[in-house]
């Protein structure tokens, strides 16, 4: 086998190729093993081109799981890795991230609203963990690159926007896709909303990939995928002010963090304290690669702001457009269709069928043999019914006589006889049956 390796590498890649394309050939069986490995050998070249940031179907894992994958597919005898093997560890993969997802639902603060006291933090949610550290600098990058693009006017015009600083708190860039958010109204007497004539770019497909990971790893419901989002670059000192996010926007939405950690404020009522500064009575810190997820009363009736930040920082807003409010031009992502999420281990035993479900059961708690004498056919238990049920109230006094006590008195000996006995009880006379009772 050595020296057969050894040609090989002294002969080059055209010498190769006409030995194998002579006129000899091979019988069928060495024909079919050199087109497998061949073959193999091509799938394998393709799969390492692969980027490591996949779709939600093949999530990416770990550097130090990247590595145990592919160490870990050193199969079969010919030094062959099948496709089925490396789905099914990429699968295994996105099941260890999926549980390593933290998640905090049980936000609480109480106000009047209406004179009635309602907790303005119902629907939040915090997942943390969602995206890993090697994920975030890949989506930092896809920014600064679409920051670079719109600064050289290669992103449409509503779609980057970069104010200038006039003031403190003054100035974030926001770059807008899939549709254009009027904050306010313009020039043209547009209200704030969804401008439905404006052309806008539509979603990368990173971030597209992005919205998949959500929705798969049970952070947004597949009834409400995003089809729209804008991102917001926030330098030293930037903020947004107190606002509640308008209603062509379908609820639940959520943000990403990225860069920094910071501080939003919720409640009814957030003060106003300087430029770029507010208060409020809930502050909840965004860490790094986490999603707040905003619903309910937490979306609907709390107001929500991010004072001036003290260092950069990007956030990401996912929404999903109301289909009145859809733009002219507006064309669905055929990658965000049909998207299903990922299914939880301990939801496979739930999926069996009833008769798997009653010998798990049985397995669980088994019968114990002292049972078995107690237990009776449904015929012999019917007998055991109409038998106890043929007892007369008679035959309840013979068995079992009532004692007369000196202390109840006469009166009351008489009345608990008379509850038992009634005139049906009593055959009629000269009849076998009829029977006195003697105390």
């Amino acid at each position: 086998m050595m020296e057969f390796r050894g040609l090989l590498q002294k002969m080059g890649g055209e010498e190769i190729l006409a030995v194998l394309c002579d006129d000899g050939g091979f019988c069928q069986h060495c024909q079919a093993l050199l087109r497998t490995r061949i073959q193999n050998r091509i799938n394998n070249g393709k799969l390492r081109e692969l980027s490591d940031f996949r779709s939600a179907g093949s999530k990416i894992s770990e550097p130090s799981a990247k590595k145990r994958s592919w160490s870990s597919i050193q199969t079969s005898e010919d030094g062959v890795s099948s496709l089925n093997d490396i789905g099914l560890l990429r699968e295994q993969n996105e099941h260890v991230r999926f549980a390593e997802v933290g998640r905090k639902k049980n936000f609480y603060h109480v106000e009047r609203i209406y004179r009635k006291p309602t907790n303005v933090l119902q629907g939040l949610e915090l997942h943390t963990r969602v995206f890993n550290a090697e994920e975030q600098k890949k989506i930092v990058e896809c920014v600064y690159n679409l920051q670079r693009m719109g600064r050289k006017g290669q992103l449409r015009a509503k779609t980057y926007s970069e104010p200038e600083k006039w003031m403190p708190g003054k100035g974030r860039i926001t770059i807008q896709f899939g549709c254009c958010y009027n904050y306010a109204v313009d020039e043209n007497g547009n209200p704030p909303g969804i401008l439905r004539q404006e052309d806008i770019d539509p979603l990368p497909l990173l971030f597209q990939q992005m919205i998949k990971r959500m929705v798969r790893w049970h952070v947004l419901p597949p009834t409400c995928v995003p089809n729209s989002c804008i991102v917001n670059i926030y330098d030293k000192g930037d903020c947004i002010p107190p606002h509640i996010d308008h209603h062509d926007f379908l609820r639940p939405f959520c943000t990403v963090s990225f860069l920094t950690e910071c501080d939003i404020l919720f409640g009814t009522y957030l003060k106003i304290v300087g430029p770029g500064k507010f208060e409020g009575p809930v502050s909840i810190p965004l860490p790094v690669g986490s999603v707040l997820v905003l619903s309910g009363n937490g979306a609907n009736s709390a107001k929500h702001c991010v004072s001036g930040v003290k260092r950069r920082r990007i956030s990401i807003t996912f929404r999903k457009m109301d289909e009145r409010k859809l733009p002219y031009n507006y064309l669905p992502e055929p990658e965000l269709q049909g998207i299903k999420p990922l299914v939880q281990r301990h939801q496979h035993e739930n999926s069996k069928s009833p008769v798997q479900q009653n010998q798990h059961e049985n397995s669980r708690f088994p019968v114990r043999r002292n049972q078995h004498k107690n237990f009776k056919s449904p015929v012999r238990r019917n007998q055991h019914e109409n038998k106890k049920s043929t007892i007369t109230n008679l035959e309840v006094l013979q068995r079992w006589p009532i004692p007369y006590s000196p202390y109840r008195g006469e009166d009351s000996y008489k009345r608990r006889r008379k509850k038992y006995l009634q005139k049906d009880d009593f055959s009629p006379l000269g009849s076998s049956t009829n029977t006195c009772i003697l105390h």
